[in-house]
């Protein structure tokens, strides 16, 4: 929305949110989320023709297009719990605004939902009692945190699906002409609802799928001395594939990876189609073997036992260049450390401890309240040295750019020995660590020490 704002000056635009705290902090400088660029987005916005707002039902009444833009999480227990997206936000998003709204209006859907959600939210709006006629359109998002602005401003496409109906075809062009003041009209693409609904779903399950894909191939390697990195650099230059999401790692976080790929399987189950179910299921299955990996191979390494000791975390976000810490793979690894015994130290420069408890009680079930010694034995650090001092091994597993510059030589000679770096990420330079005396083990590199022949 801001960076609708900002390209379109004659445009108002009007966030609004039920959390007042959440709606004050995205009228500061201190946003509510971090992403490269927004604060600049916002300011040079904000208070012209872009605003914050908790007065719900006023900016409904203004407004000629309303975007739903709510979380739709994997329900948690019912029908589907564990795969299947719940939707009630999407409803009471549509209830409201038909009880509210006073004219027609297009309401667009924002939200990553299940294909055929437009339905329902047009039949919510049809029983308005006031004779007034909504649009409904679907308009998936398909930026990146830690790229989003440029994403947006500079988008491959912009995608907008409504009913094949001369008003439905008409709140489609009405939309794309907003979209049109900065984008070329070639990647505006219009589809029917259920195209664009679906659409979303299958581009995060087609990334999903060659992350998890390059990660299999990663424990290949390292049981056979391939070097996944130049596997990925051979492969991608096949321009049938190519090279994006070629790097292997320690698995994909994020909120939208594995809540798609699951809300894909629950839609295939729900529609008989079993084995297109399996297939995709295989992909998570896939990142979950890879997490639970790297936390099996670090206790291996280290005489099979972490027990007692510091093990430093360099990164907890589920990627660079943002504080998103939900389903991050540090957690699991976290977890896993924490249950054999360790003392685990955590530093990253955008996540703050009570966000890191937050998404570990919501996905692991487990928090400071009911897991004696989590707290004392996690611990915080305001930076990258003191998180590795007097370690026994450090893991990298967010790719900050500060962790490829960090003086190692420094690091090396306050930690117990031997001194052992797990590159979840494999940002770092091997071959220097070696010469410092770090034994380094990364995720699809063979290890000199088991293979002479390299």
């Amino acid at each position: 929305m801001a960076v609708i704002a900002k390209m379109c000056p004659k445009v108002r635009v009007c966030v609004v949110d039920l959390n007042q705290k959440q709606i004050d902090a995205w009228n500061t400088d201190n946003l509510p989320i971090y992403e490269p660029g927004l604060l600049d987005v916002v300011k040079s916005s904000r208070g012209r023709n872009l605003f914050f707002s908790t007065d719900i039902d006023a900016e409904i009444i203004k407004a000629d297009i309303i975007f739903i833009s709510v979380n739709t999480p994997t329900k948690t227990q019912g029908i589907g719990a564990g795969r299947a997206a719940n939707i009630k936000n999407c409803e009471l998003c549509a209830r409201k605004i038909a009880e509210v709204s006073t004219t027609d209006k297009i309401v667009v859907e924002k939200s990553t939902v299940p294909v055929r959600t437009a339905e329902a939210i047009r039949r919510v709006m049809k029983c308005n009692d006031k004779g007034l006629k909504f649009q409904v359109l679907s308009n998936p998002e398909f930026l990146a945190e830690g790229t989003a602005i440029s994403d947006l401003t500079a988008p491959d496409r912009v995608l907008i699906g409504g009913s094949q109906t001369p008003e439905g075809l008409a709140a489609a062009e009405f939309l794309a002409a907003v979209y049109a003041r900065w984008i070329p009209r070639e990647r505006i693409l219009t589809t029917n609802l259920w195209s664009s609904e679906c659409s979303k779903l299958v581009a995060n399950a087609f990334l999903a799928q060659r992350v998890s894909s390059i990660n299999s191939i990663s424990a290949l390697c390292e049981a056979t001395g391939a070097d996944v990195s130049e596997i990925s650099r051979a492969v991608g230059m096949d321009a049938r594939i190519g090279q994006r999401f070629l790097s292997a790692s320690v698995g994909f976080g994020g909120s939208c990876f594995q809540k798609d790929i699951l809300n894909l399987v629950y839609l295939c189950e729900t529609y008989g189609l079993t084995e297109c179910a399996d297939y995709w299921n295989q992909v998570i299955l896939m990142n979950n073997y890879q997490k639970k990996r790297f936390s099996e191979k670090m206790v291996a390494k280290m005489f099979n036992t972490v027990t007692g000791k510091k093990v430093s975390i360099l990164g907890y976000a589920f990627k660079a260049d943002t504080g998103d810490v939900r389903e991050t793979p540090s957690m699991f690894v976290v977890r896993d450390l924490f249950a054999e015994g360790a003392k685990i130290h955590v530093y990253d420069p955008q996540v703050t401890r009570d966000d890191m408890w937050s998404e570990m009680q919501y996905t692991c079930g487990i928090s400071p309240a009911n897991t004696p010694k989590l707290d004392e034995n996690v611990i915080t650090s305001e930076n990258a040295l003191a998180a590795c001092e007097g370690s026994h091994a450090i893991a990298v597993l967010t790719e900050w750019d500060e962790f490829k510059t960090l003086d190692y030589e420094k690091i090396y000679a306050s930690m117990s020995k031997p001194a052992f770096i797990f590159d979840g990420r494999n940002i770092l330079d091997h071959d220097k660590l070696r010469e410092i005396g770090f034994e380094v083990h990364a995720i699809g590199k063979p290890d000199p020490n088991v293979f002479d022949d390299l």
